[in-house]
């Protein structure tokens, strides 16, 4: 309910919550969390099986081998000595026992993205402080590269899955603890504020930031989602199979796949990057009942050549995230799924942990709010949102503005930048920089253009100009401007940043062919009738969220003289 100054969840609240180790909450069996033995891990691309019980014994011999001195066979990395530990790999089994490992030793570590070029590879590694890196076979040469540039020892480069001669593997310090009979060292308590890892999140330079999130962050957000879930039992029946193709060092794929997915019986299928041939052939072949999506992937998997011949009769439950989707994207892939199931939908980014709200199931808080069409969902239990107008005040019901949130699963800031930290992280309110509205239910909605009196949402305009298949442009903005049949009425603006492929082609080419192929694939309402403009940068604010409200001043106030001229 909405009180005074701020929106509340309506979800009961989130209980006061213990001092502890992530690692304790998700795998200790006296915790939230489950502890029968299954199939936890299967290796997509080797069939290679994992058990939970196989993973856990995993998890605590990788521990003890991360802090083991070299004498004892381990890594010998300094728990009080301010050690990083950066991961830059794509996804694979080793992936998800470092992390454990990682909390259970209170080590920080920096999640990298593995598609870095070399210039922010090395940016990366020098916002983290990052003082020991697990990396991925194939991405060694371009890691020793980077280390060299900012002074990381190569000793101190380790492989995270495989072999490669000469280098160590956490594959064989694992192996050889054991062998030697190192006793397991116990897990370390950790505080509500004790730095669990760092996510990067871009800014407005485009360079990014890395985000604090601490074990009481992990802990209150998997509280959140349990409490949220009471309404929304599963059924009882084998465990569910996860198809894990989403980064792991993305958040989204981090906490879905490695950390939430823990919380409740099922086999994830860990395939190493995303490829939409072997995603469609995995599907089947491993019976899959849970496909975790972004729009980007949806939008392939229902343009593909041979999508009629793909057999979805496993699948039972879809979710999307990272970005919105789109009404249409959402039901094509819904035709192609024989049970029809509802696409699970939320809100979330890397400064809340994973995220802040989700849709709501029919079963949800007694059924009494269903879920909207284009809506961001309900906030999560535990959670406070305003929604302020640009002059600060706080805007009334159905009026948008910037949506502000609060709860324990706001991160602890920007690590070593502090500047950019106070400017989001405000009286412990996180300021996400989106622009949001919320209804009579408290069901917040994106912002969105009215053109004909029919909504248009910006984001669906730039996730497809954005999907162009030539690949022309690496950022988009779209945004209403003056130009609409009434003074007031806006019409979409876009503003785009051009890849190397399309600044080859020409500014002129460009634009021609994202105006072909938005008016091809849109509705004629929701065409790009205030323009297409190209620029050298989309403005942000700290969070990463694009400034549209600078662009669209900035339309406003030229074409506002151009006017005055004539």
């Amino acid at each position: 309910m909405l009180a005074g100054m701020h929106y509340k969840s309506l979800f009961p609240p989130v209980p006061p919550l213990p001092e502890q180790n992530a690692h304790d909450f998700i795998l200790d069996p006296m915790g939230q969390g489950h502890d029968i033995d299954h199939v936890l891990h299967v290796d997509a691309s080797t069939g290679r099986k994992r058990t939970r019980r196989e993973f856990k014994q995993r998890v605590r011999d990788a521990a003890t081998a991360l802090v083991s001195p070299p004498s004892d066979g381990g890594f010998g990395i300094g728990i009080d000595q301010g050690e990083i530990i950066g991961i830059l790999s794509h996804n694979c089994l080793e992936y998800i026992t470092l992390v454990y490992s990682s909390l259970a030793t209170t080590i920080p570590f920096a999640l990298i993205s593995a598609y870095s070029t070399p210039f922010e590879l090395v940016h990366s590694l020098r916002v983290a402080k990052a003082t020991r890196l697990f990396v991925h076979p194939s991405l060694l040469s371009g890691a020793l590269r980077a280390a060299r540039e900012i002074g990381l020892s190569e000793e101190h480069i380790y492989i995270l899955e495989g072999h490669v001669k000469d280098r160590r593997s956490l594959g064989e310090a694992i192996e050889e603890v054991r062998r030697r009979q190192i006793p397991r060292v116990p897990v370390k308590p950790a505080r509500r504020d004790t730095l669990a890892y760092l996510v990067f999140s871009s800014g407005t330079s485009g360079l990014p930031k890395a985000v604090m999130i601490s074990h009481g962050n992990i802990i209150y957000s998997l509280v959140q989602t349990i409490i949220s879930a009471k309404d929304d039992p599963v059924p009882d029946g084998p465990p569910n199979v996860v198809l894990a193709f989403l980064p792991f060092y993305h958040t989204y794929g981090l906490h879905y796949l490695c950390l939430r997915g823990m919380l409740a019986p099922a086999t994830f299928v860990v395939v190493s990057k995303w490829d939409v041939d072997a995603v469609l052939s995995l599907i089947p072949k491993f019976r899959i009942t849970v496909l975790p999506l972004i729009p980007s992937a949806i939008h392939q998997i229902v343009n593909h050549k041979r999508i009629r011949k793909v057999d979805f009769s496993s699948v039972t439950t879809i979710g999307s995230g990272a970005a919105y989707l789109p009404p249409q994207l959402a039901a094509a892939l819904q035709s192609l799924v024989p049970s029809n199931p509802r696409i699970g939908e939320g809100y979330g980014m890397s400064e809340l942990t994973i995220s802040a709200m989700r849709t709501p199931t029919p079963t949800m808080l007694g059924g009494r709010i269903e879920a909207k069409v284009g809506s961001c969902g309900l906030l999560l239990p535990g959670m406070e949102a305003r929604i302020v107008r640009a002059d600060g005040s706080l805007a009334g019901l159905n009026e948008p503005g910037e949506l502000w949130l609060k709860g324990g699963n706001v991160a602890l800031g920007y690590w070593g930048n502090e500047k950019a930290t106070k400017e989001t992280f405000v009286d412990g309110w996180l300021r996400t920089g989106d622009t949001v509205r919320a209804d009579e239910d408290q069901v917040f909605f994106f912002d969105t253009l009215k053109v004909s009196g029919v909504q248009v949402s910006p984001t669906e305009l730039e996730d497809l100009l954005i999907a162009h298949p030539d690949k022309l442009i690496i950022d988009a903005c779209v945004a209403g401007v003056s130009g609409g049949r009434t003074s007031d009425e806006k019409v979409p603006r876009a503003w785009v940043v051009l890849s190397e492929r399309g600044k080859r082609r020409g500014d002129a080419a460009v634009i021609k062919a994202l105006t072909a192929w938005s008016q091809q694939n849109l509705s004629k309402y929701k065409w790009l009738r205030g323009g297409l403009q190209i620029v050298d940068q989309i403005p942000k604010n700290p969070t990463g969220k694009v400034l549209r409200r600078v662009l669209q001043d900035r339309y406003e106030e030229s074409h506002s003289s151009s006017r005055a001229k004539l």
